[in-house]
């Protein structure tokens, strides 16, 4: 999809944009949206289907939220085709595509403290409360693996899916089945429950990941770049 010339040049040129004081950020927005998107899209790609990213998750995140405001700004200049207007996908041509049966959306996420104040406030006013008063949260820690869904039918795991583009999703049921920690069947029936899909990640204890990457290293093999790449890419393995 992108050849090495291409890609090192996406490459330097979200660098570039990742530096505030760059000439690229100096361009009129325009073209600014323009570079941001094939960027975005550059880098979900090597994300989400190489399971192979150049750049951090922090930086990634950076180059979004910049896209993010200057479609805030010019509304006018959102496309449908615009990465803020879909979830970001893992379809992959190699396995059939399946519906959710509701959507899978992802999660917000944010490095600072202003964004959780801002959330707070959010939620107060849709609450219709005061801003004085105080919300308590509940707080666990993300785990970032592989989203995955399971459908359970008569208590029988009938089919396993990625998250794909929120909506559908790529079709691993045999690679599901493989994962011992899934249990094939389940009592939902017990609860009067004939149908229902379960939602989680696919993770690699880090103990795991660092003895297999040993293991691929070892054998002159491509070593993976984190746990959550890891994870994901056994997800779509050919050959679970």
């Amino acid at each position: 999809m992108y050849q090495k010339d291409n890609q090192k040049a996406l490459y330097e040129l979200s660098k570039a944009y990742l530096n505030e004081n760059s000439e690229q950020r100096q361009k009129p927005e325009q073209e600014q949206l323009s570079d941001l998107q094939e960027l975005i899209i550059y880098h979900e790609w090597r994300y989400y289907i190489q399971n192979d990213p150049v750049i951090s998750d922090f930086e990634y995140d950076t180059l979004f939220k910049q896209l993010e405001a200057i479609e805030a700004a010019h509304p006018d200049w959102i496309t449908p085709d615009s990465p803020t207007q879909r979830v970001s996908a893992d379809l992959t041509s190699d396995f059939p595509s399946v519906e959710h049966l509701i959507p899978m959306l992802s999660l917000g996420n944010s490095y600072n403290a202003e964004d959780l104040k801002e959330f707070d406030q959010q939620i107060k006013r849709l609450l219709n409360m005061e801003e004085d008063v105080d919300i308590e949260y509940a707080v666990e820690p993300k785990f970032d693996g592989g989203s995955i869904a399971l459908v359970y039918e008569n208590d029988r795991l009938v089919r396993g899916a990625t998250r794909g583009n929120g909506t559908v999703g790529d079709e691993i049921t045999n690679n599901a089945k493989a994962i011992f920690s899934i249990p094939l069947k389940a009592a939902f029936s017990k609860e009067g429950i004939t149908k229902v899909e379960v939602r989680g990640e696919v993770l690699i204890r880090k103990d795991r990941f660092d003895a297999m990457n040993k293991e691929r290293s070892q054998a002159n093999e491509m070593v993976f770049a984190n746990a959550r790449n890891a994870a994901t890419g056994g997800l779509r393995m050919k050959d679970p």
